[in-house]
Formats: C-alpha cells, sequence, structure tokens
C-alpha cells in the first residue's frame, strides 16, 4: 500500500539535494515507524538514529564497514513539523524548507479507506465524534474546556469501522459540532467518486444533530442518519405512556418473583431488593414524530428508549432519517445507534499506543501534523492487522 511513500508526496521539499542527506520519505517513515515502536518524542531519536535494526526497517544497508547507517538526529526531524511560515514561502525561507498540502493528506486517508474494498459495499456507517487533548504549556489556540476540566485541544474524528477517514485538530472554545459538517461533506464527496450507490449512514451523539447537518444529509441521495438527541420536558411527556407500560411491566414482574420468594423465605421489605436484583429492567422503544419550536425546518422520526427498573426511569432519544419500515425502533437503537460506543476504542487506541495527544510544539499548524503522523500510525498498523494477520490467530 506504500503508505508512508503516498504520505511523502504531500510534502514539499525545497532543500538542496547536493546538501540533503535524509530525503523526505525517509524522514517520514522514520518518524512514523518510531511512534509505532513507542517513542513519541523527537528527542528519541538521538539514540534511535544509531540502532542498526529500525535502520534495516527503514530500507537501509547495515554491515557496511565504511558506510554507517545513522538515521536523521532530531533537529532534522523537527524540520517536518516546524511550521512557522507559509509553504508557498519555503523556497525562500532560510530556516523551514520543508511544507505539506493539508488537502492532500486529507484526501490521502479517504483513498486509502476506498482502496482497502475489493468491489464496493453496500452499506457502510461514518462515525463522528471528539475528545480531548490535554495540552500543559502556551500551544497555539488552546483554551480551558469546563466539560474536559482542563486546557486541551478538541480534535473531530470521522471514522468507518476501524477505518480513520479524517482527523481534525480544533480549538476547544467552539461548538462540538463546529467544522463536522464540512468534514462529511469533503469525506462522502470523495467516496461517492468511486462509489455512487453505497449507502451511507451518518452516525453522532447528540453533539451533532443540528439542523445543517440533518437538513444536508436528507437532501443527498442514500445518506441517512442517526444522532442522538437531549431529552427536554415536550420529549419526556410524549413518552408518558410508554413509561406507564414500562413501569407496569416491571412491577408485574417484580411482584412474580417476590411471590415465588415468599413461599420459600420468611415474608420481609427485603424480599423485594431482592426480587428486583433478580429481575432484568423493562425496556420500550417507541417511534415519536417530533419537531422543535425554532430550530428544525421539519418534523422527524425520535425514537425513544424508555428503561424502567429498580432505580426509576431512564429515558434516552435518538432521531433519524431512517424510516419505521425499513428500521424498527428496537433494532434502530440497540443495532444502529448503540454500536458507535465501539469508536471509544479507536480514540484510545490512537493517543494511549499512538501518542496522538503528543501535541506538544508551539504552532497550532505544527501540532495538526502531529496528529496527522499518529493517524497514519493507525493506518499502518490497522493495514497490518487486516492485510498480514487475516489468516493468523492474531486477526482482528
Amino acid at each position: 500500500m506504500q503508505i508512508t511513500s503516498r504520505l511523502a508526496l504531500c510534502f514539499q521539499d525545497y532543500r538542496q539535494i547536493n546538501r540533503m542527506l535524509h530525503p523526505i520519505e525517509g524522514l517520514i517513515a522514520q518518524r512514523i515507524y518510531g511512534l509505532i515502536m513507542g517513542y513519541e518524542d523527537l528527542n528519541d531519536h538521538e539514540e534511535l538514529r544509531h540502532d542498526p535494526m529500525f535502520a534495516l526497517a527503514l530500507g537501509k544497508r547495515i554491515g557496511l564497514e565504511n558506510e554507517p547507517a545513522t538515521l536523521a538526529g532530531k533537529s532534522t526531524l523537527n524540520r517536518l513539523e516546524h511550521c512557522p511560515e507559509d509553504v508557498e514561502q519555503g523556497a525562500d525561507s532560510r530556516y523551514h524548507k520543508i511544507g505539506h498540502c493539508p488537502s492532500k493528506i486529507e484526501s490521502l486517508f479517504v483513498d486509502i479507506f476506498l482502496e482497502s474494498y475489493v468491489k464496493e459495499p453496500r452499506q457502510i456507517i461514518l462515525d463522528l465524534d471528539v475528545t480531548d487533548d490535554l495540552v500543559h504549556g502556551t500551544q497555539e489556540q488552546v483554551f480551558f474546556n469546563t466539560y474536559y476540566a482542563g486546557y486541551c485541544y478538541a480534535p473531530l474524528y470521522i471514522f468507518c469501522g476501524k477505518h480513520l477517514l479524517a482527523a481534525k485538530l480544533r480549538p476547544s472554545n467552539i461548538d462540538p459540532a463546529s467544522g463536522a459538517l464540512e468534514e462529511l461533506q469533503r469525506v462522502i464527496q470523495q467516496i461517492r467518486q468511486q462509489w455512487k450507490n453505497v449507502e451511507i449512514l451518518v452516525r453522532g451523539d447528540s453533539a451533532y444533530s443540528r439542523e445543517n447537518i440533518m437538513s444536508w444529509c436528507e437532501s443527498q441521495v442514500r445518506v441517512d442518519y442517526v444522532f442522538g438527541l437531549a431529552q427536554n420536558s415536550r420529549l419526556i411527556q410524549m413518552t408518558t405512556t410508554t413509561q406507564n407500560r414500562a413501569k407496569l411491566e416491571f412491577n408485574e414482574k417484580l411482584s412474580t418473583v417476590v411471590s415465588f420468594l415468599e413461599t420459600v423465605f420468611n415474608p420481609n421489605e427485603q424480599l423485594s431488593e431482592v426480587a428486583s436484583d433478580l429481575i432484568n429492567n423493562s425496556i420500550l422503544y417507541k417511534s415519536l414524530d417530533y419537531k422543535t419550536r425554532e430550530s428544525w425546518s421539519c418534523s422527524r422520526r425520535v425514537v425513544s428508549k424508555v428503561e424502567y427498573g429498580a432505580k426509576g426511569t431512564n429515558i434516552r432519544f435518538v432521531v433519524t432519517s431512517l424510516t419505521t419500515k425499513k428500521v424498527p425502533p428496537a433494532q434502530l437503537y440497540t443495532q444502529k445507534y448503540c454500536k458507535r460506543g465501539e469508536m471509544e476504542n479507536r480514540f484510545k487506541e490512537q493517543q494511549m499506543e499512538l501518542f496522538s495527544d503528543r501535541t506538544s510544539t508551539h504552532t497550532f499548524a505544527g501540532n495538526q501534523l502531529r496528529l496527522w503522523f499518529s493517524s497514519i500510525a493507525y493506518v499502518l498498523m490497522n493495514a497490518l492487522r487486516e492485510k498480514c494477520l487475516a489468516k493468523t490467530e492474531l486477526r482482528p
């Protein structure tokens, strides 16, 4: 798949060839392989550059007497991430002679995803979500976020299963859905250029149940959505009948179990508590026709999940463009929406294993590039699992 080689094509190298020891492709491969091996800092490469096995992995020849396998040091690698000037000024810049094209890098993620399929699938699901990237310095565009209780960035991700399609670094003082529609439009437009008939389901939490996102999806052919929806007094009132049914169902099950326990043990107040631990909560799903007073342009299908148990009532809502005939309420919530929680594992892989939260360079553009390096490392590892481990006990 030549992932690192293709990433290198997204860079512009203005260095003089006769004064250049390490080509751009080698620098990128060294940086990304280092992340995969657990070396998150550029300082690590001062020692790693002398590692013969690492040099061999990068295609260097080792064992030659007069040709030591020395890789790039931290200062050379830093020229990849040092972004103080416009790329167009790179040829005239004294220090910053390596630039990159953000749009090409963003397109590369989608290209790799498309190439991972032998043929066009019938349906794909695009997951939208944001995570926190806590920082400990004076980086550009860093703000305190009360939800995450710290100074951080708030990168936006788009995944399709285990495939990473977009990783957009953003400041944390903006709306969680800011830029989401633009990223969706870019990604889906690129997918449509190759897959004309694939059905696309866009999925996300309540942060993305916005009029502009939903109306755009509704205007597209074979593009649907399912988003979480924050509850309000009107929605709660619309589920009154369902709440009563769930409560009645639970109490009937509880009464049956208590009656049985009373034939075995002496009747007392604790039997009810014991019985409630032995039975499942009552869960009912129902489709609602709902429209906000001002923000929505039309009525939309909302699915309610009403759960009643010993601890009371728990009510959740999702909004979708999928019809009841196509996907019943229970299936929509459990099979289409709840599985979005798997995306949290992708965040863990990125942050804990591939250091996507190592955004400690000063410039915002430099930190975005670091996020892309970590994301390419993730893509490379995912390709390794799918292509090389497919027929082994280590297959994903």
